[in-house]
């Protein structure tokens, strides 16, 4: 309206025809005139007018009508003909073409109708512009092309991994068209691309591995590794060149689709012929060709089973391993057992090195091929030998390598490297409670006996428990280590205390290890009623301890002391490094050239047990510092001991060894008690905070809670301990429910 003049429909229409139709010829790239700021303003007024006049001259909603009218005639009469009459890449082309110039002239109309968005669309609730003109390319364009844009976009995508050089701008162009048509919906790209593509894509690879499987001018097993080559090759190239032409969600369907219909057709081909070839190069260690054929291979439907039988040809090594050392136990003597053992265990690290190197560089560190051997090592270290669990041969194997002369002259390096794979090794054995409680007696044994000249080896071996296994495993085997360090101190101020009261006479060298009993081993201590040499010194050394720790209760544990003592013979003087029973026997002697058994018993007030050892040890064994009437080699209570002045050997000085105490029995026995009260506290910590529980619920609780500690227990045990709490009164059974378990406070 300009002034007070009504615009007629027609006469007004007519001005925005003119301007669609150069909108249109510049699209159609027919020579026009370029839109001017005056032809822009001159559309836009006469719609303005147009819509804002009075009834019944408000035309607003005929020319909604007319806009879509207008862009339904564009599309049918030039744009749809256009794209009817071509095919293949033209078509693909024309197609982006038309939707590019279509986005154009619908932001173009919206502006110029942008009167009818900002009023008369929203108060009458009708689609906006952008939707209607949007709207008819969907209807009239990509609804009766859609068939052909897919199988032109297809066939491109099929010469593309044929190899062909191919246009991907254009190929991703037209993917991205059939997201975007459908706005915020994928419905559109998944119903009318996505799935004939994934069918088209099953076709085309099936056909392909058709071809492959029946190649017959080569051997099967060439067969098979080309197969895999070319599936591999084929999914590789299928994620590099493929993938980016499709929506992310499309990803993984594509990779499934191609690995069912290239490998589960012919997996059980492909799986028999590949088990055979990877055991032959497995059993003939051709590590190279295996590295060859499987370092990038990710086709995880063969690769699970090779990791199956990766696992069972490791655990069948170690479990031959066991077994020849178990075989090779029945004809061995004594003194070569030990042998046997530290071979095993040394076989068992060389093994478990050279599959870590087949994962390592034949796998690439493959997560199957790890927990294949995982599991492989778990089965057979579990299993052991007869009467010694593998936790025991590993406590034997370090306590081999701490104690001065260890294992050979190995370096440092070579000696923190084999700790840390016994470390490794650990970490299979289940029951690493058993092998802690061997450790800490070891160590024990080690740190008392003065026999570890190695301190940073075995803090190493306590570092790498405590990073593998956390600090509450070897909590108790630090505070061993810091009260030795602890009692070097005691024993510097003792030697100063002796030093500055020059009046105190000990009598002899004495040195003394205090030790706090919560961290050591239960450790079995006689009774013994010492000579008076020995008891003197160790009375003032009482005196001392009394005077610098009121607090604490010191009580003395000879089993694990050691004496020196010269013993004058006729030949020559020898230095005897003896415990301290023995040199506790060899005192009475100063007094008295032949003692009865009964006589030494009355005096020492010793166990029988402990005695017979000794003696044993002093009269029956290599070193036959004591003659003993009658000569046999057993010691009764009717024996007579005599000093043998004739004794002699060719070192001047000596240790005289105590026949071995077999304590397996009592670690298992302390073992077992101390797991007792770890199940008990968790069952009492559980009905504590329930109350209330259903007897199954209790006992799988207690199983989850005790995951991944150093034991696992069993439900037999577990049971046994809810029954004794019942006994002991902490638990009851309900009368109503017997199973249901309620906490009594």
């Amino acid at each position: 309206m300009y002034g007070n003049a009504v615009i007629k429909f027609e006469d007004g229409w007519e001005i925005v025809k003119k301007g669609l139709t150069k909108l249109e010829n510049i699209l159609e790239g027919i020579p026009e005139l370029p839109f001017t700021g005056e032809d822009y303003m001159m559309i836009y007024n006469t719609i303005y007018s147009m819509c804002t006049q009075k009834p019944p001259h408000d035309y607003s909603q005929k020319i909604y009508d007319k806009f879509k009218e207008a862009i339904g005639e564009y599309l049918a009469l030039k744009v749809l003909p256009s794209l009817e009459s071509k095919h293949g890449d033209f078509l693909l082309r024309d197609f982006v073409t038309r939707w590019g110039n279509h986005k154009v002239m619908v932001r173009w109309l919206s502006r110029l109708f942008n009167y009818l968005n900002r009023y008369f669309i929203g108060r009458r609730g009708l689609p906006n512009l952008n939707e209607v003109g949007f709207g008819c390319f969907e209807t009239l364009v990509y609804q009766p092309m859609k068939g052909n844009i897919r199988e032109a976009a297809i066939t491109l995508i099929n010469r593309e991994r044929d190899g062909e050089q191919t246009d991907n701008t254009l190929l991703k162009n037209v993917v991205d068209i059939f997201i975007e048509i459908g706005g915020e919906s994928m419905a559109f790209y998944v119903n009318d691309f996505e799935v004939y593509f994934l069918q088209d894509t099953g076709v085309y690879y099936a056909r392909k591995a058709s071809s492959w499987v029946l190649d017959n001018s080569r051997p099967l097993e060439d067969i098979c590794e080309g197969f895999l080559s070319k599936a591999e090759e084929c999914q590789k190239r299928e994620k590099e060149r493929i993938l980016p032409y499709v929506h992310s969600s499309s990803d993984p369907k594509l990779l499934e689709k191609i690995h069912q219909e290239i490998y589960v057709p012919y997996k059980n081909q492909l799986l028999e012929q590949e088990l055979a070839q990877f055991l032959s190069l497995l059993r003939n260690n051709m590590m190279d060709e295996i590295s060859r054929i499987y370092k990038n291979r990710k086709v995880i439907c063969l690769l699970e089973p090779v990791a199956k039988l990766f696992q069972e040809h490791a655990a069948a090594e170690g479990t031959s391993l066991l077994k020849q050392t178990e075989d090779a136990r029945g004809q061995a003597t004594a003194a070569t057992v030990g042998q046997l053992h530290q071979v095993l265990v040394t076989n068992l690290i060389e093994l478990h090195d050279r599959y870590m190197v087949y994962i390592a560089d034949c796998f690439s560190g493959h997560f199957l091929f790890r927990k294949a051997l995982d599991d492989a090592f778990r089965t057979f270290l579990d299993w052991g030998l007869s009467n010694t669990s593998t936790g025991e041969l590993f406590v034997n194997f370090c306590d081999n390598i701490f104690k001065k002369g260890g294992i050979g002259k190995l370096s440092d390096e070579a000696i923190e490297e084999t700790i840390g794979k016994i470390v490794e090794l650990v970490a299979y054995i289940s029951d690493r409670g058993l092998f802690i409680e061997f450790y800490r007696g070891s160590l024990a044994r080690r740190l008392l006996s003065q026999q570890n000249s190695m301190d940073e080896h075995e803090r190493f071996m306590l570092s790498k428990l405590k990073h593998r296994f956390g600090a509450s495993f070897t909590s108790k085997l630090e505070g061993m280590v810091v009260d030795l360090e602890l009692s070097k101190e005691m024993a510097a101020e003792f030697k100063d205390h002796i030093s500055n009261h020059p009046s105190v006479d000990l009598g002899l060298d004495l040195s003394v290890s205090v030790l706090t009993t919560g961290y050591w081993p239960s450790i079995k201590s006689a009774n013994l009623n010492l000579p008076e040499e020995m008891e003197k010194p160790l009375r003032i050394f009482e005196d001392f301890f009394r005077s610098r720790s009121q607090h604490r209760r010191l009580s003395w544990i000879f089993s694990f002391g050691n004496c020196i003592l010269i013993g004058q013979f006729d030949l020559k003087a020898i230095e005897l490094v003896l415990s301290t029973y023995q040199a506790a026997i060899l005192l009475l002697f100063n007094g008295a050239d032949r003692l009865s058994y009964s006589d030494i018993l009355a005096q020492l007030q010793l166990p029988e047990v402990d005695l017979v050892r000794v003696l044993q040890s002093l009269s029956c064994g290599k070193y036959k510092i004591l003659n003993k009437i009658p000569s046999m080699k057993t010691v009764l209570p009717t024996d007579v001991f005599e000093f043998n002045p004739s004794f002699s050997d060719r070192m001047t000085r000596m240790k005289v060894p105590l026949p071995v105490v077999e304590d397996r029995k009592k670690v298992i026995q302390d073992v077992d008690r101390a797991r007792r009260y770890a199940i008990d506290a968790s069952l009492v910590r559980i009905m504590k905070m329930r109350k209330v529980l259903n007897h199954q619920q209790l006992v799988a609780e207690c199983t989850e809670q005790m995951r991944g500690g150093v034991f696992k227990p069993d439900i037999r045990t577990i049971k046994m301990r809810i029954e004794d709490l019942i006994y002991r009164e902490y638990l009851e059974r309900d009368k109503e429910n017997q199973q249901l378990v309620k906490y009594m406070a």
